[in-house]
């Protein structure tokens, strides 16, 4: 992966706030030319250093959840007859819990040099919301969980600090309480239950391991809504299930620049608030195939208004679909830039996909 060194000033949500070489180019401001005319080759993120991760475990936020979909939903229950055995059998994982101290983490190896420490609810104030609106017009009143999942084994974001405290800053608009974590000792079957939306937020590579996986899968098959934004596409190439959760595999990516996102299902609640042509600065992935076939297509990045895409006329970036046994998932492609968390529509997208995931 060819990566050019170059000074960048990252700008997060609240009292955050650090400057950074990034690894990557930097993305462009709202007012910078859309396309620069000599693009960089396609660069992947698949080859980016290990990267060591906060062991520290989320919050409890409350007691456990009986059932994962809302009564109001109505969806059919799932099939209780014989299943194929998983792959992934061995599922004795410890309850995760909050040691007594986090691991240290190497913020030089980190894009960006920002840390990777876990964030609890309790740590990170109210953000500023009266730019949204709640989905369903009541706010915390259908209040649900989320987990937060931002584990890394790959290329590193450094708007991953950003993002997080963007989702949990959203609670209270977007109807849910989050917990945070970068521990893959959060995958059990118990801790899992509590939940009702788990969020790849910029995860990359393997990160759970097969017992972790194994819970996760049963998760998702009692209902479980799942969230994923931006590299949670280049996350876990090896595990078909979550390959076929998600909807697609990431493949590469041109230089950050403008770019014109084309929202073709208007009427869906993921997509409400957000213009039709919507015209913003991000890192454009192109995927190992097209999953349209798969999913419903929400929106898709026209290629004509950036240099160095690879996938033609139809080039989905944001989608969702129902599993068999009727869990919800959602994926967005945008969210690399950190300036993309104080974007209001890009907010409001994030709290309708984790409404939908949610079945609210």
């Amino acid at each position: 992966m060819v990566r050019i060194a170059q000074p960048c000033t990252v700008i997060l949500i609240g009292s955050l706030a650090a400057s950074c070489s990034s690894s990557k180019v930097p993305a462009a401001g709202a007012g910078d030319a859309a396309i620069a005319p000599d693009v960089p080759a396609a660069v992947t993120d698949r080859s980016g250093p290990n990267i060591p991760e906060s062991g520290a475990a989320a919050a409890d936020l409350g007691p456990v959840v009986a059932d994962l979909r809302p009564a109001e939903e109505g969806l059919a229950p799932i099939d209780a007859g014989p299943a194929e055995p998983s792959a992934h059998a061995d599922s004795a994982v410890a309850t995760p819990g909050r040691p007594d101290s986090s691991p240290a983490v190497d913020s030089s190896s980190i894009e960006g040099g920002l840390g990777a420490d876990t964030v609890d609810a309790r740590d990170v104030p109210e953000a500023e919301s009266a730019d949204l609106t709640p989905a369903d017009g009541s706010g915390a009143s259908s209040s649900f969980r989320i987990l937060i999942f931002s584990k890394t084994a790959g290329f590193r974001h450094a708007s991953i600090p950003t993002a997080v405290e963007a989702l949990m800053s959203l609670q209270s608009t977007g109807g849910y309480q989050a917990e945070a974590t970068e521990d893959a000792g959060a995958f059990t079957a118990a801790n899992l239950m509590r939940f009702q939306v788990v969020v790849f937020a910029l995860t990359s590579g393997d990160v759970l391991d097969d017992a972790q996986q194994a819970a996760f899968e049963s998760w998702v098959a009692a209902g479980g809504g799942t969230v994923g934004i931006h590299s949670a596409s280049d996350t876990e190439y090896d595990w078909a299930f979550y390959g076929d959760l998600i909807g697609a595999y990431f493949k590469e990516h041109p230089a950050i620049q403008m770019a014109t996102v084309r929202v073709e299902a208007t009427d869906h609640p993921i997509m409400a608030a957000v213009p039709t042509s919507w015209v913003r600065t991000d890192e454009w992935y192109a995927f190992v195939t097209n999953p349209r076939p798969r999913v419903t297509v929400l929106a898709t990045v026209d290629e004509a208004t950036y240099a160095g895409g690879t996938m033609g006329s139809d080039h989905p970036i944001i989608w969702a679909h129902m599993t068999v046994g009727g869990a919800r998932s959602f994926y967005t492609a945008l969210g690399h830039t950190p300036e993309s968390y104080a974007e209001a529509p890009f907010r409001q997208h994030l709290v309708n996909g984790i409404r939908w995931a949610a079945g609210r």
